[in-house]
């Protein structure tokens, strides 16, 4: 059946997914397929999850159009001539929203397909295997048991911790995506892949970006010749960085600009001012409201629901999958992840007669979607050594390609490890 408006009395089910993004709904769909009964329950105000509403789909539809327009400025390297090019971001935003609403069409049509139930509501923990719910609104919809239970609910932006910022004001990651205009100056918290992609695309339009980074080396995931290439980069387009520094405050000015005050490497006081502040400083798990206190079983750190190989979160029939696990916030690793839930709680179940599965994250894969682009598949160099195996590595840089050369695109190189 398609969309279920209320819970039946007693209602009980073999696999409950909480959460219908990539995780769950790819959860529910293998569970359906091994002819388990499976019920998604979606709390957002939207149906679609992170990757289609407000991460993968949405960042490069916007990403897109700096590129063009990067491309566009360089027109006369390549003896072409482009005239009054300008950004129109109220345009930018409509083509965003638009393939979002299809993307996220799609999923709801997948997660209406009426191979499992689907209930759009808000749910919380009363033991292992009992769920009450809510309507979005907070009014009561029952209880719900599930023999198994996949909690897959994704991740959410933090509330910032820097003195000063919610008075000053600040955009989220969310906001950046939103944007219908283009700010003239922009001051971004953090250099992971949010951030990174956030100052590439804003950028790329003509924003005067500044990034200030806690740590010493942008894009942490990376090893440092990566991440030093793609800022060498990164510079070359204009973008500012302070790296190893440690956030003072946030101020916003009697003519609205907004400066940020922080200590530089050595330990100086310095400040950065812009029209915004972008807060990229990472995303939490979403559990606050599931009450996993009420699941004495479930292995919890810091909101995060630890698994372990099997996707199992503790109690033996409570699962997890997606950003509310980890350890790699990867939309295709969430979906294996889903899937091999799934199968895992049919055969916890009796309904699978095969051996457990397990998660194996040394082929795990990483993309961000600045310029250069950085793509890694593996292990990166760092974590082999601190694994203590035996490595080599060899790389060739893109400026003695031919086509590299060819497409002007000369920053950067490949590595094999």
């Amino acid at each position: 059946m398609p969309q279920i408006e209320s819970l039946p009395p007693d209602a009980e089910y073999d696999f409950l997914v909480l959460g219908g993004g990539s995780a769950g709904y790819a959860g529910a769909r293998t569970a359906a397929s091994l002819g388990l009964r499976a019920l998604v329950i979606e709390g957002g105000k939207e149906v679609g999850g992170l990757c289609i509403l407000r991460g993968c789909m949405p960042s490069k539809a916007v990403i897109e159009s700096a590129n063009r327009m990067i491309a566009l400025r360089r027109a006369a390297e390549f003896g072409l001539r482009a005239e009054n090019v300008r950004a129109v971001p109220a345009e930018i935003l409509a083509r965003k929203r638009r393939l979002v609403s299809d993307f996220a069409g799609y999923r709801r049509t997948q997660l209406e397909s009426g191979r499992f139930d689907f209930l759009r509501g808000l749910a919380r923990f009363e033991d292992a295997h009992t769920l009450a719910v809510t309507s979005l609104d907070g009014q009561p919809r029952g209880r719900v048991r599930g023999r198994s239970v996949l909690v897959a609910t994704g991740s959410r932006i933090p509330k910032p911790e820097l003195p000063g910022l919610r008075e000053a004001g600040y955009l989220t990651s969310d906001d950046a995506l939103e944007l219908d205009r283009l700010p003239e100056s922009l001051v971004v918290l953090g250099a992971g892949a949010i951030a990174l992609e956030a100052a590439h695309h804003l950028a790329g339009l003509g924003a005067r970006v500044t990034v200030i980074n806690r740590g010493a080396q942008i894009l942490r995931a990376a090893d440092s010749d990566v991440a030093e290439a793609l800022q060498r980069a990164m510079e070359h387009r204009g973008i500012t960085f302070h790296l190893g520094t440690r956030l003072l405050r946030a101020e916003r000015l009697s003519d609205g600009r907004r400066i940020v005050h922080f200590t530089d490497a050595d330990g100086a006081e310095r400040s950065a001012e812009g029209t915004d502040i972008l807060f990229a400083l990472g995303r939490e798990p979403n559990t606050a409201s599931l009450d996993l206190g009420q699941v004495p079983e479930a292995c919890v750190k810091n909101g995060r629901l630890l698994t372990d190989p099997a996707q199992c979160a503790g109690a033996p029939l409570l699962f997890a999958a997606g950003d509310v696990c980890g350890p790699h916030e990867i939309v295709h690793l969430a979906i294996q992840q889903g899937e091999m839930a799934a199968r895992n709680a049919a055969r916890r179940l009796g309904r699978l007669a095969t051996p457990e599965e397990e998660m194996d994250y040394r082929l795990k894969l990483f993309g961000l979607f600045t310029q250069p682009q950085v793509g890694m598949a593996g292990l990166t160099e760092r974590e082999a050594r601190e694994a203590g195996l035996d490595v080599a590595s060899a790389s060739y840089p893109f400026d003695d390609h031919g086509k590299s050369l060819v497409l002007g695109e000369t920053e950067g190189f490949v590595k094999l490890i």
